[in-house]
């Protein structure tokens, strides 16, 4: 395995933020993609980018790899000015936009080979094989990429965009396509990129249950602006949290909570959620228990889901340019 300081030598820097975003704006005719975006992401974090359809998520991935040309704004790495697209910015950098791409006749090593030249590098033959270990990919390097499930070639992927030690990663939509078990793959992956290798990802996602699993901050856009940024510690309040109890006999229990002054929802056939704050948790569940009705767990937490939501309620379900 890659050792920590092999796989990322640069990594201590005297700016706080390794990405700042300000007053981004791009338009397309009259169609304003990017209207003053404004966001900072911190070194060494998972950083959850969320936005309906339309609220310029990748517009701005677009812009600081120089695939597109901003119109105004500025984009600063390590707290200096760069230029989007410039070779220096992105030998820095590794991404993968949407999915992986790869000469699918090809091995995995071949297909990593092969990317060391696009780099303009040479990797060694025990840097690949690390990296392959690194995305639980042993036993496979030799194999066609063609052979590979999709969330192999998402791990694929991530050993390519790390082939050049770079910085920070930048994932657009990287659960797409992916099977439950894949995405929890993923998951533990791109944590163990963090916790091991202090490694900054920005994850562009759609998928909130994922993000709040895994972000450690997060900024929210709409119409390209950013509505709220913040750490999951901030946003989500104790004092304001949601408690899901699951159940069999949600009619019955609803009923009985509800008896005992507590605001209750069902959202389906099996769970019930109230809205309490954590210090109150403990009564709920001795008069649960008073009920005698069968409960087969409770999860206390704020959702993602439902700040997202009421901050971008207006938002059409499908907007176009993302």
């Amino acid at each position: 395995m890659v050792g920590k300081k092999t796989l990322y030598t640069s990594y201590l820097h005297m700016s706080e933020y390794i990405v700042e975003i300000n007053n981004l704006q791009k338009a397309f005719g009259d169609f304003k993609a990017l209207d003053g975006l404004d966001l900072q992401v911190r070194r060494g974090e998972i950083f959850g980018f969320l936005g309906c359809n339309g609220a310029g998520k990748s517009t701005t991935i677009r812009c600081m790899l120089g695939l597109i040309k901003p119109d105004a704004g500025e984009i600063r790495f390590d707290g200096k000015p760069v230029q989007p697209g410039s070779g220096a910015f992105l030998r820095q950098i590794g991404c993968i936009i949407e999915k992986p791409d790869f000469y699918t006749s090809l091995s995995a090593l071949q297909n990593l080979e092969i990317s060391g030249r696009m780099y303009g590098i040479k990797p060694k033959r025990q840097d690949m094989q690390d990296l392959i270990e690194l995305v639980g990919l042993q036993g496979w390097e030799k194999q066609a990429v063609k052979t590979f499930s999709q969330g192999m070639k998402q791990r694929l992927g991530i050993a390519q965009a790390l082939l050049h030690q770079p910085e920070l990663i930048i994932l657009d939509e990287p659960t797409n396509g992916l099977d439950p078990k894949g995405m929890i793959d993923l998951r533990n992956l791109l944590q163990q990129l963090k916790t091991e290798f202090n490694q900054t990802i920005i994850i562009s996602s759609h998928i909130l249950s994922e993000i709040e699993l895994i972000a450690d901050s997060f900024c929210i856009i709409d119409k390209g602006k950013t509505v709220v940024q913040g750490t999951t510690r901030d946003w989500f309040s104790e004092k304001d949290m949601l408690l899901t109890i699951e159940t069999d006999q949600v009619p019955e229990l609803r009923l009985f909570l509800q008896s005992a002054g507590l605001v209750v929802t069902a959202t389906d056939d099996h769970e019930l959620t109230i809205r309490t704050g954590r210090s109150a948790i403990p009564e709920v569940h001795r008069r649960i228990v008073e009920s005698g009705f069968p409960v087969y767990g409770l999860y206390p937490r704020k959702k993602l889901e439902d700040l997202f939501l009421n901050l971008t309620q207006n938002a059409p379900a499908d907007a176009g340019v993302n």
